[in-house]
């Protein structure tokens, strides 16, 4: 049983990661798309937009990584390094 809930864990986290890398490039270019049909912009529009979008699904990863190594160092920190037995 405890198998299975590591398992639904690491989906679940792979499904927000996934989700939160699409979902600023979406809006952005979403946002794109409405100005172009309702204020008259040019489809160039949506190279800014795409770029945009891509720096944000950027940043959400530098902090998921960043957020990663610091509970990866942690997790070490606590387990300690090599000990030894001194009678």
């Amino acid at each position: 049983m405890k198998r299975w809930n590591e398992i639904l864990k690491n989906l679940t986290l792979l499904t927000q990661f996934g989700l939160s890398l699409i979902t600023p490039l979406l809006l952005c270019l979403g946002l794109c798309w409405y100005l172009c049909e309702h204020t008259g912009l040019e489809g160039w529009i949506f190279i800014p937009g795409f770029i945009f979008g891509l720096g944000g699904s950027a940043t959400f990863a530098w902090k998921f990584y960043l957020m990663t190594m610091k509970k990866d160092k942690k997790e070490a920190k606590k387990r300690g390094g090599i000990s030894f037995n001194r009678h």
